[in-house]
């Protein structure tokens, strides 16, 4: 079955370019020209998203936060347009739940190949459909954190973090290790970011907060 991309930018003439490319290389897509055209849309039938970030109106990250917020919606994958090339905002974008982010001007070539790695990376997630501990449960199909029933919003950095921990339970993870399984290659992270993010996620978590721990010197881990 073809995969469903919808492009959302309000540069018209992008927006053609995108569609006719992705429609060659075998993707359905559609195209809205601002956020509020895009909530408009049915946004769950999707499997991926690429988002502009700076647009009239409703901004890309503003677009992100509301859809990550939205139980149907959290879990498409969105790869972020954008000319913006400071690290706050590829970090800003990344923790409002971005997959992957494409710097304006791109080539045709670079953008299929991000998003077919996007979309390989949400399939191959896919596959193990759902992780738990007790209370603690992650559906990987929808991308959707509950403890003891009750949905946790997540950012996309604290949901890789909690995945990393609890599918490797019992196995300390050492700051670095963390940032090269979290955070793309091409973004200058600090230890410091890893710690807060961590702290966010724990706090986040409730009642299981204490399973996720720090050992000085060795870094974290997730303890049964």
């Amino acid at each position: 079955m073809k995969k469903k991309i919808l492009v959302i930018d309000d540069e018209h003439d992008l927006c053609e370019i995108l569609q006719f490319n992705l429609n060659a290389a075998g993707y359905l897509v559609d195209t809205a020209h601002s956020g509020e055209d895009a909530m408009r849309c049915d946004i769950s039938q999707y499997d991926l998203l690429l988002l502009d970030v700076m647009m009239p109106g409703m901004s890309g990250f503003e677009l992100a936060d509301r859809i990550k917020r939205e139980e149907t919606t959290a879990g498409i994958p969105i790869i972020f347009l954008t000319a913006l090339g400071d690290e706050a905002d590829k970090l800003h974008g990344f923790d409002l739940g971005a997959d992957d982010y494409i710097s304006k001007p791109f080539s045709v070539p670079e953008m299929l190949a991000r998003v077919k790695a996007v979309l390989s990376r949400t399939l191959s997630s896919h596959h193990n459909q759902e992780l738990c501990y007790e209370g603690l449960k992650m559906d990987l199909a929808k991308r959707v954190v509950t403890v003891d029933g009750e949905p946790v919003s997540l950012t996309r950095t604290e949901y890789e973090l909690l995945k990393l921990l609890l599918e490797n339970r019992g196995q300390v993870f050492s700051r670095q290790e963390v940032l090269d399984k979290v955070w793309p290659s091409d973004v200058v992270v600090t230890d410091r970011t890893v710690d807060v993010n961590i702290t966010r996620m724990r706090k986040k978590i409730g009642r299981y907060s204490s399973c996720v721990i720090t050992r000085h010197g060795f870094g974290y881990l997730f303890v049964l």
